[in-house]
């Protein structure tokens, strides 16, 4: 079951205080996810976007250059990671090794005309290994 946006309907932009505390026990997590995508990766373009703020809430885009890496969902004590993978990656996502729930998640993600929309719930940082796995693999392909 996905986690609802904790931005739902909120007007503007959260600030950095209103983000971490809706995180709660998952913000190390979202922490220790963006500094690794700029320190391993130099994925350090970030804009934070909503489509329709009462409905979807706000999102966190990484992006390398103009290319969207990958979306972040803050949601209530955790976080939606996001990424649309191409077919080379996809590929490469379905021979790598992952947990369970994580290669479930991967075999059953939805295709759409940009590519495979693959999307995964953050709650601690026992998490990140799979999430940074995916990440390199989108950054490879």
């Amino acid at each position: 079951m996905q986690s609802s946006n904790a931005f739902i309907g909120h007007p503007q932009r959260p600030s950095e205080p209103e983000i971490l505390a809706a995180l709660g026990p998952s913000a190390d997590a979202w922490t220790q996810f963006i500094e690794w995508m700029a320190q391993e990766h130099c994925v350090t373009g970030q804009e934070w976007k909503s489509f329709n703020a009462a409905k979807y809430g706000w999102s966190l885009r990484l992006k390398q250059k103009a290319r969207n890496i990958v979306y972040l969902g803050p949601c209530a004590g955790s976080f939606q990671v996001s990424f649309v993978l191409g077919d080379k990656a996809m590929n490469a996502a379905r021979r790598a090794k992952f947990p369970t729930a994580v290669a479930r998640a991967i075999a059953a993600a939805p295709h759409y005309a940009e590519g495979t929309g693959v999307r995964l719930t953050v709650k601690t940082p026992k998490d990140l290994p799979a999430i940074r796995t995916l990440a390199a693999i989108k950054l490879a392909n």
